[in-house]
């Protein structure tokens, strides 16, 4: 016997035939002698009718009263999951994350899990109770409720399997697991059997939807396992873990990420003084704008010229911004440039393998796909493309690497 968090997804629960799918999948989970809490979101489309109301009347929504509104989506699902449950015949019980009393911080509608009451959640699962818990919500110390930001539900699954020290946390999505990269740009990716919290969250970053960024995070630093599975079709899934230093050979490259939200703003003509850079990105960053990759030339004529990428909609705030910046250290241009990508290779066996950048720029070349900026870390090489080259850069690379076959090792 052992104790899994699942959670399931809006379109997992997104119409009642779905809602008993799911009961029928759980209440088979629980016959093979398994406890099991169970995290739902809103079914799916809820949360964005919820939001257009709210939007009806405000035209920027009270925050605190918007979690009100919004969390209600879960709590229709919570039931009605629960509900199925009991004509299935399998005891369970339903909470809000009130009722179970997931602590949250005060900031509405992006708070952050402070500490999770465990009690009444064990004393069910003692019960031989499946628990059904409300994703994407919690109470702060005043009693208020709170929402998790979008996509909180996965937070929700992991922070639960860390509390309860559960032996695995499954996400059930609408995909069967984590592929090489999107197959609707490559047919050829494959479905990966296992991959690090590392490469997992570099790859959330860079562009792959699976999975939320802070749910990876949380994942990886309580040490639970995380399940990558499909609500539609039975399989293993994908497991996302700790690296196994015992596995002697790694392949280089586990998959492709990539990110067309992209934009990129460069500013010319810059004098080369000291904290310059500071005096650009500051005030960008202080506007709430992530900047993310960052190419500096060198000087020349005692100037210089600072290039940056941002998410495509910030792209206007960002400029506008620059130009306010270049009136105030000198005669420099703003240029941007909202056609543009991010594509990066990921994978742990970069540490140990040279030559990595050079055959990814090899592989490119052959296609004549110029890069424009290119930016590492230890598992990671990203470059900012044209955006019209995407798929031709994806497909290059991913057979440059041989991401389709499924027992390589360089």
């Amino acid at each position: 016997m052992s104790l899994i968090v699942q959670k399931y997804g809006g379109t997992s629960v997104g119409t009642v035939e779905r809602i008993e799918a799911v009961a029928s999948k759980v209440a088979g989970y629980r016959a093979a002698g398994h406890d099991l809490v169970v995290v739902v979101s809103a079914m799916s489309g809820e949360t964005n009718r919820l939001i257009a109301l709210a939007n009806q009347i405000q035209a920027v929504p009270t925050p605190r009263e918007m979690d009100t509104l919004v969390s209600t989506g879960e709590q229709v699902t919570i039931a009605l999951l629960t509900m199925a449950l009991h004509q299935l015949g399998c005891d369970a019980r339903s909470y809000t994350g009130g009722q179970v009393q997931i602590l949250t911080d005060s900031a509405h509608t992006k708070a952050r899990i402070e500490t999770i009451d465990v009690h009444r959640i064990e004393a069910d699962l003692d019960q031989g109770r499946v628990v059904v818990v409300a994703g994407f919500q919690g109470v702060d110390a005043e009693g208020n409720i709170t929402t998790l930001g979008r996509g909180g539900s996965d937070t929700t699954a992991v922070a639960l399997a860390a509390a309860l020290q559960a032996h695995e946390c499954q996400i059930y999505t609408d995909v069967d697991g984590v592929y090489t990269t999107d197959p609707r740009v490559v047919a050829k990716a494959r479905r990966l059997d296992r991959i690090t919290f590392e490469e997992m969250l570099e790859m959330a970053s860079q562009g792959s939807k699976v999975l939320q960024i802070r749910s990876v995070e949380f994942a990886g630093k309580y040490k639970v396992p995380l399940r990558v599975l499909s609500s539609f079709k039975d399989g293993p899934g994908t497991l996302i873990s700790l690296e196994d230093n015992d596995e002697m050979e790694k392949p280089v490259v586990s998959g492709i990420a990539f990110n067309r939200d992209e934009a990129k703003l460069t500013i010319l003509g810059i004098p080369d003084n000291p904290g310059v850079a500071y005096k650009i990105l500051g005030p960008v960053s202080q506007a709430n704008i992530e900047v993310d990759v960052i190419v500096q030339n060198v000087s020349q004529d005692g100037t210089t010229s600072l290039t940056f990428t941002v998410h495509r909609n910030d792209m206007a705030k960002a400029r506008k911004i620059l130009e306010q910046v270049a009136q105030q250290i000198g005669p420099c241009q703003v240029i941007t440039d909202d056609r543009i990508v991010k594509v990066s290779l990921v994978g742990v066996g970069m540490r140990s393998h040279a030559g990595v950048a050079a055959r990814m720029f090899e592989a490119l070349a052959r296609d004549n796909i110029n890069i424009q900026m290119i930016t590492t870390s230890e598992i990671k090489i990203t470059v900012v493309i044209e955006e019209k080259y995407l798929e031709l850069a994806v497909r290059a690379l991913h057979s440059a690497f041989e991401l389709d076959q499924p027992d390589r090792t360089e």
